[in-house]
């Protein structure tokens, strides 16, 4: 029995539509990350780009459990001494660019390396309702149904 290995000419790439609206972050950022490499194909092949073109929207309508909003700090470093700056969640979401915080959790869920750079490109994160890639018509993906911690209660 031999493994299989797909073919680069054999790679179907699909576009998928997701609503973030009133859904938890890190769960959606799993689905996302799992469609992006392509792990719910059959035909995985981890070397390989084989995974689906993904349009998410309403980032800026997404949820975080327990006090992660208030208490997770992102950190970066201008380059100077005690130049250390942090941000939290809360401030990213409804800073100028709130879909940020759903990017780096997806980011963040992949392994690091030139394919992984390759297959985020692949995601396109809209913080309103519209997004560019209509005429692509991506079929809607209902991460809400699939299970019911998925959205925020309340």
């Amino acid at each position: 029995m031999k493994t299989f290995s797909i073919k680069a000419s054999e790679i179907d790439k699909k576009w998928v539509l997701i609503d973030a609206k009133d859904l938890v972050v890190g769960r959606l950022a799993a689905v996302i990350a799992t469609r992006l490499r392509g792990k719910h194909k059959p035909s995985f092949t981890p070397h390989m780009d084989m995974g689906d073109n993904v349009i998410v929207i309403n980032a800026e309508k997404v949820h975080l459990t327990g006090k992660k909003l208030d208490q997770r700090k992102f950190y970066w470093h201008t380059g100077y001494p005690g130049g250390i700056k942090d941000r939290t969640s809360r401030e990213i979401i409804e800073g100028r660019f709130p879909e940020r915080v759903l990017e780096n959790a997806v980011r963040r869920m992949m392994p690091g390396g030139p394919l992984t750079r390759a297959q985020l490109k692949c995601l396109r994160i809209y913080a309103g309702e519209e997004h560019d890639q209509v005429a692509q018509k991506p079929e809607t993906l209902d991460v809400a149904a699939m299970n019911t911690k998925n959205v925020k209660a309340g």
